[in-house]
């Protein structure tokens, strides 16, 4: 039996994706793969608990003939040869057109970490992405008149669905809430993928969060079933793997083998990777980290993720895409703006030539500083030919703990981002900018697991002070306080700042640490939005 809101809660145009055909494809994957996707998250936290009883992450000897032999991945459509310049962003609609129209190669539409995952949500970003590929998609903006359309020309289309965690509690596949990516893979898959191959491209994925190379198998499988079902051939679909959990640093020539003819490279996913490192290092007094804004790509764990990344992509021969740059133009302030422009030029030069052939930014003013900086650097379409032989990372490199200090200001700074995050999570929007940068889930993520991890270990700030539930009690309510004063009170805005900062106190001081702050967010969202 399949279930979905009644027609009170339906959001507007929904009909045209939740029809019979479209729920029954959906209902057919869960049905045939919700069994793996439970074995695959029990085996998450089995892993888990043998690192918090003092296990250590290494390259698994069971692989090393995968790991070993020479082979790559099957080639690649002419629309994902050159990936020099991505833009990411929620499925928003006019997020959607100014992406498309941003002069970037490709377009990652993201149901995950920059969405927050009302059902509105969810199924307005399928009908707006319905409405892309067939270039119907306009946008009225009735505060100044404009009416934005696709121009001619548009970026290639990738959508991230939602990670193996995460449920969608709106629609009920035999009497359970379906695995959210399934949904979002699902759905968009049915309704596009024969209009985006009928338009010369194809249905192109990025794939959040794994953590062993059985998930990228599980979505291979998954795959396989959707294209035939469907009467498209194998290796219609490409998939780039998000490299963020630190267990997958270790698996990343199993990943890529995995997928099979699906594969379409992987990509630095920093900020969740610097999360995860935190996560899987929960137990560990030892492994306790500087401020956030220390862990940058110049500590040894990171680049020695990174640049093993670039090898492997490339021996593998296939594309090795870069972090993303979070900054966004700072309009009011010159100098500002300059200093913020020069951090990502130096980034993504970094990036080039480190061997990467590609990189993501956040905003569409950065496109073209991306572009000239790739430019600059890689004439071709790619650089595969870099195979980067002169890279030995070791485990004890991805190991590595960052060098640095914890401060008052680090302190705050997690304290007033988390909590500014979640407020607006909790209002609906998953991609927020804050301090002139572009923040998503993932961000939100670092700030809440340090201060947990600091506060369990005892943790001393550069003056002295222990990181204790009275410190970041009292800290917070500072925080609450200013951030209060610049909000109306007695308003939605005022109410659900009162609640991030009760829910960001709850994840920052609860004894066990929640794995993701999307789980118990997203229950605050269903009560607090009963129409969704």
């Amino acid at each position: 039996m399949i279930h979905t809101p009644g027609p009170q809660k339906t959001p507007l145009r929904a009909s045209e994706i939740l029809t019979p055909q479209a729920l029954g494809f959906v209902a057919d994957l869960v049905r045939t793969f919700r069994p793996r996707v439970a074995a695959l998250k029990c085996r998450r936290k089995e892993a888990q608990a043998r690192l918090d009883q003092g296990e250590r992450l290494d390259f698994d000897p069971t692989t090393e003939n995968i790991r070993a032999s020479e082979w790559t991945v099957a080639s690649l459509p002419s629309d994902l040869l050159d990936r020099r310049v991505e833009i990411t962003g929620p499925v928003e609609r006019k997020m959607i057109i100014n992406a498309l129209n941003s002069g970037a190669n490709v377009f990652m539409a993201d149901f995950e970490d920059s969405s927050c995952p009302t059902w509105e949500n969810i199924i307005l970003g399928q009908v707006n992405l319905k409405d892309a590929v067939m270039r119907t998609i306009w946008f009225d903006q009735k505060s100044n008149g404009k009416v934005y359309t696709l121009n001619p020309e548009v970026a290639t289309l990738m959508v991230r669905p939602r990670g193996w965690h995460l449920l969608e509690s709106h629609l009920l596949i035999d009497g359970e809430p379906a695995p959210a990516s399934l949904v979002d893979f699902g759905l968009y898959f049915f309704h596009n993928a024969l209009a985006l191959v009928a338009r010369g491209s194809g249905p192109y994925f990025y794939l959040p969060k794994l953590e062993h190379h059985e998930e990228a198998a599980l979505w291979n499988d998954i795959f396989v079933r959707a294209q035939r079902m469907v009467g498209l051939p194998l290796g219609t679909i490409k998939a780039t793997v998000l490299i963020e959990t630190l267990p997958a640093a270790f698996q990343m020539h199993e990943i890529l083998w995995a997928l099979k003819e699906h594969s379409a490279g992987l990509n630095c996913g920093r900020w969740d990777y610097i999360f995860s490192f935190i996560k899987k290092h929960r137990a560990d007094p030892a492994a306790v980290l500087p401020d956030r804004g220390q862990v940058g790509m110049d500590q040894p764990f990171m680049r020695a993720y990174t640049q093993l990344l670039v090898q492997t992509c490339h021996r593998r021969g296939v594309h090795a895409i870069g972090g993303m740059a979070a900054q966004i133009p700072i309009k009011h302030d010159v100098n500002a703006n300059q200093q913020a422009l020069d951090k990502v030029r130096a980034d993504k030069e970094r990036e080039v030539i480190d061997g990467h052939d590609g990189t993501w930014v956040a905003h569409p003013g950065l496109v073209p500083l991306a572009r000239d900086v790739f430019d600059a650097h890689m004439t071709g379409s790619h650089q595969l030919d870099v195979l980067r032989e002169d890279v030995s990372v070791h485990a004890t490199d991805l190991l590595s703990l960052p060098a640095g200090t914890r401060t008052e200001a680090g302190l705050r700074t997690n304290i007033r981002v988390g909590v500014q995050y979640l407020a607006a999570w909790l209002g609906g929007t998953g991609c927020v900018p804050l301090n002139n940068l572009m923040e998503d889930a993932a961000t939100a993520e670092i700030s809440r697991t340090q201060i947990w991890q600091w506060r369990a270990h005892g943790a001393t700030l550069d003056d002295g002070r222990t990181i204790s539930e009275d410190l970041i009690e009292s800290v917070l309510c500072e925080e609450l306080r200013l951030l209060a004063d610049q909000v109306p009170p007695d308003t939605g805005a005022a109410h659900r700042l009162v609640a991030a900062g009760e829910l960001f106190s709850q994840l920052c001081l609860d004894e066990d640490l929640a794995e993701f702050l999307t789980l118990p967010a997203y229950e605050r969202v269903r009560l607090q939005n009963p129409q969704h």
